[in-house]
């Protein structure tokens, strides 16, 4: 009896292995986008930035040579800090160039548990000190063009290529490592902790404001226009 000679059906097998090829390079491809999404936890190790403009004991980071002094505590996600920023923003700015006030910022960060895991107030404020360290004069156009670019609290907040475009918008670029590798993460941490009480409150909260050294309570802030009354 004679026996059937099977042919090998090749187009068959090809097409069951080009869907498996595109099922493998689908899995790569969400497991890439996956952990693009997520970023890499931030290092815990206390890096002091080191420049002229920052007081690495107090985690300020100095804007302007007026004998007065007005310290702001931020949280790049705060919205009551970006209240503040629209009351005051320009008035800050202009005592600073008129040389009637030293402004210290203090980038801090209580607010990464609203930001949906991507510790976006940490990366902020540590992109704040990779700025003030790369270039002194970019300080505050930073501060200012985060708030105007501030995502609402419970997103994921701004991504570090997004900051490092807004860097990158007033002049600073070359902090890529910096930000993406959150240099100062740990001393943004520690300095976090050491922010002073607002009078009449419980725990640490932003903004929180300093005159000459000394804390008031954000009742105490006069109207917009009047911020020299603080001084006398």
């Amino acid at each position: 009896m004679a026996q059937t000679s099977r042919k090998t059906n090749w187009f068959a097998i090809w097409v069951t292995l080009g869907v498996v090829v595109a099922l493998v390079l689908v899995t790569v491809l969400v497991v890439t986008l996956n952990n693009a999404a997520t970023p890499k936890p931030l290092p815990t190790e206390v890096n002091t930035p080191s420049a002229s403009n920052i007081d690495s004991e107090t985690g300020a980071i100095v804007v302007g040579t007026g004998e007065d002094t007005l310290g702001t505590y931020v949280d790049f996600m705060c919205p009551v800090c970006n209240q503040f920023e629209q009351v005051y923003g320009a008035e800050i700015q202009s005592m600073v160039d008129d040389g009637s006030m030293t402004l210290e910022i203090h980038p801090i960060s209580i607010l990464d548990g609203q930001s949906s895991g991507t510790q976006y107030s940490t990366r902020a404020a540590n992109a704040a000190y990779c700025v003030a360290v790369a270039d002194a004069d970019a300080s505050l156009p930073f501060l200012q063009s985060m708030f105007e670019n501030q995502p609402s609290e419970g997103s994921k907040g701004l991504t570090n290529n997004e900051i490092l475009d807004i860097a990158s918008g007033i002049g600073v670029t070359g902090i890529d490592s910096c930000v993406n590798d959150g240099t100062y993460a740990g001393f943004v941490t520690t300095m976090t902790e050491q922010t002073p009480i607002q009078p009449g409150s419980s725990g640490i909260g932003t903004p929180t404001i300093t005159v000459n050294g000394q804390v008031i309570a954000n009742s105490a802030l006069p109207p917009a226009g009047s911020l020299a009354t603080l001084f006398e």
